[in-house]
Formats: C-alpha cells, structure tokens, sequence
C-alpha cells in the first residue's frame, strides 16, 4: 500500500471540506457546494456513519482525497464502492496520488469481497483517458437522473401523512 495514503481522521475534515470546495470550483460548480465541516464530520464520523474516506498526505500536508460508500449490486448480489469524489490538488497531479487513491479503493473491494468501483466523471475532464487506461468503463448507455430541491418535495408530498 502506498504510505502516503490513509484513511481520513478527524482532524483532517477542515482541510476535505476545503478541497471539496476546490473541487467544486474545478468543476465549474462553486454555487453548487455548500458542504460544511460540520455536515462533513457527522457523514464520516457520526454515530451512524454511511461515508468512508481516505486521504493523500505529502510531508504531513493533506493535498488530496476519496469520499465513498457502498452500495449493492442486485445483479451481483454483493456490495461495491460507490466513489462520490476523488480530488488531488493540481500541484500534486502526476505524481500517483490519483492512481494511488483509486487502488486503495480497489483492494478495499478486492478484501472484501465487493464486486464493483463506480463514480461519475464530467465528459469534459481530462482525467477521462487516465481511468480508461486503468480499465474503467464508461457506462455510455445509462443516464443519471436526479430529484433535487423543489421536484424531490414536490414527489415526497406525494406520500401519504407527507408533510
């Protein structure tokens, strides 16, 4: 395993959710972004936990990360990793943290008997030809759909005692 790789602690949430944030602007999406340390440390370290995280450490600096959580392939009839964001600062690309970062999360799959590592790229991002070289299949036949704001209250409300 790669030493400049481990999992998340809790003293690094400030630094994940500033890179968040820069992954945000990255993605021509600032507006979109309102996580905060708060909402960041309950996700990761609540009671209940159901969001996992790894971190790329350079001389002591967090410079990148992997947010993740399962999720279930019926098909399979096991579990996969579902990675929500994968993030290396620009200075740091280039030096395998990226790669590094993603084979963690393979093994994570490989030690536990999970089936799949999924995640969502932006058509335009150059790190497109960096996944397929590593194999990865872009999944060109399937479209995302998302409820969100107004239309997911709108559905909810739907139900019966819905507030």
């Amino acid at each position: 395993m790669d030493s400049r790789i481990r999992r998340v602690r809790e003293a690094d949430v400030d630094t994940v959710v500033e890179l968040v944030h820069e992954l945000a602007e990255y993605e021509k999406a600032p507006h979109e972004c309102h996580l905060t340390a708060e909402q960041l440390h309950t996700a990761l370290f609540g009671e209940n936990p159901a969001l996992y995280g790894h971190v790329a450490e350079v001389e002591g600096r967090v410079v990148g990360f992997a947010l993740w959580f399962l999720n279930f392939s019926t098909w399979r009839g096991v579990h996969g990793i579902y990675l929500e964001d994968l993030y290396v600062r620009p200075e740091m690309r280039g030096t395998g943290l990226g790669k590094a970062l993603l084979a963690t999360l393979a093994k994570e799959c490989v030690d536990r008997g999970y089936a799949r590592l999924e995640w969502w790229v932006l058509n335009w991002n150059p790190a497109v030809g960096f996944y397929k070289s590593l194999g990865a299949e872009a999944m060109d036949e399937w479209t995302v759909y998302r409820l969100t704001d107004e239309p997911l209250a709108a559905l909810a409300s739907e139900v019966s005692g819905a507030a």
